[in-house]
Formats: C-alpha cells, structure tokens, sequence
C-alpha cells in the first residue's frame, strides 16, 4: 500500500468525530457525538466527503455523517471539516450494508446517495444503492416520511431506479432529469460539486436528481 494511503489511514483516526464501524454509537448519534437534538443527514458512499461537508457548512442546524468503506478518501472531506472548524460534521468507515447495525431505527432524518458505483452488468445490480437489497435498511434507519436523495450521471442507474420505485408503489416528489440545464434545480444541487460531478459534467454528461420517501 503506498505510504501515502498509510499516512491517511492513521490520520484520519486522530480527527474529530470519525469512526470505524462504531457500532456501540446505535442510537446515541446526537446524544454522545453531536450532543444535540438536531436532524442526522447521511451521504452514503461519500468518497472524499464534498457534500458532507459543503451541506454541513450550509446547515448548522442539522448533522451530517459522510459514509464509506475507504478512510483514506474520506480523510480529504474530514480534513477540510477540521480546517474550517466544522463541528456537524463526522466520518464513519463501514459498509453501508451494516447501516441498521450501527443506526437505531428512526434515527435519520435524510441520506444522500451521491454518484455511486453504477455497476452496469445485470448481475452485479445488487451492489447499486438504490437496489431492492438497500431500500428496506433505508426505511429502517430513517424517520417516517425521511427523505432520500439521489445524484447520479449514469442514465441507465437513474432509470434502473426510477423502475424500482415504481415497483414499490414509491412516487418521487422530484425528478430532474437536468440538473444544471434546470432554472428550478435547488441551489445546492448546482453549486454543491463532488468531483466525479465535476468530471462527468466536463464530458458533457447530464446530471440527474430524484427526491422520494417511504
């Protein structure tokens, strides 16, 4: 492993409010980390934490918990938080597939799923974030009428999706199928960039948006 990733695995465990797989933490989110009653706000698969961190600038009434199964990129957004003095803002490493162990059930209030893995191959279609396995740990964590939202670049995964909705009997609040091109697009939508929305967008790709609850 290059030394570099090395010194971002350790790094990362010294900052303020970062984690690894912190089960004991289940229910007591606000209570013993943000030591308040706030609104919890998840990105899940957050990468280097851009939203996470641009979102927790933006709302210091409510908490953000940026998510992924690599601490050395989330050691960038974990960074920042700690360079801006960034207090509603933690990082946990963990596979998303253990969110009802280490969130107690209504625990949530929203999560972002921001630019994941497409996984194009049918048989792979288990592994996307918006598929029938991630729903039910979803509706688990968040509160009742907790939202989701959802970004991506990748067509096939924005329609793969709107069809599992719909399979649900789930009707989005919101569909934008243009981001950008899209005068009514929230502010934070346009202005908020990670950077494979950064890097899609100057290949000319269309960035989409969906907004639904359970």
């Amino acid at each position: 492993m290059p030394k570099r990733k090395l010194q971002q695995f350790a790094e990362f465990k010294t900052f303020d409010k970062t984690f690894d797989f912190p089960y004991e933490l289940k229910g007591k989110w606000n209570k013993e980390v943000f030591k308040n009653n706030h609104p919890i706000v998840l990105e899940l698969g957050c990468g280097k934490g851009e939203y996470t961190v641009a979102l927790s600038a933006q709302y210091p009434e409510k908490n953000f918990i940026g998510i992924d199964i690599k601490s050395n990129r989330m050691w960038r957004g974990a960074l920042t938080a700690k360079e801006r003095g960034i207090t509603n803002a933690a990082f946990i490493r963990m596979l998303i597939t253990k969110l009802t162990e280490i969130f107690d059930e209504g625990e949530v209030s929203e999560i972002w799923i921001t630019f994941p893995d497409p996984f194009p191959k049918d048989r792979h279609a288990k592994h996307r974030l918006t598929s029938e396995r991630f729903l039910p740990l979803y509706k688990q964590v968040l509160k009742p009428k907790g939202t989701v939202h959802f970004k991506t670049d990748d067509t096939p995964l924005f329609e793969y999706t709107l069809e599992v909705l719909e399979k649900h009997s789930i009707k989005p609040f919101e569909v934008n199928w243009d981001v950008h091109g899209n005068t009514d697009s929230h502010p934070h939508l346009r202005e908020i960039r990670t950077y494979y929305e950064n890097k899609f967008s100057a290949q000319g790709r269309t960035i989409k948006y969906l907004r639904f609850s359970f």
